[in-house]
């Protein structure tokens, strides 16, 4: 999976996000078994997908953050 700008990544909704998330995870998974048993030939491939997944989570940080409403001082 190519990685994806946060320009790219702030277009997408809420739930689009959790799930790309989701499949980066189940990604990363698969990534470090494979490197676990010596299958994995692009190393960088496990950093990368660490990468990809804090920047989907950093955007979906925003957009919850944006969502919830504002508390009133007092």
């Amino acid at each position: 999976m190519p990685t994806t700008k946060p320009s790219e990544l702030r277009k997408l909704s809420v739930a689009e996000l959790q799930k790309r998330i989701q499949d980066t995870k189940k990604e990363l998974m698969e990534l470090r078994f494979q490197a676990s048993i010596g299958q994995l030939d692009k190393n960088h491939r496990v950093s990368e997908a660490r990468r990809e997944i804090a920047r989907m989570m950093t955007v979906l940080g925003e957009k919850v953050k944006a969502q919830a409403p504002r508390a009133k001082k007092a």
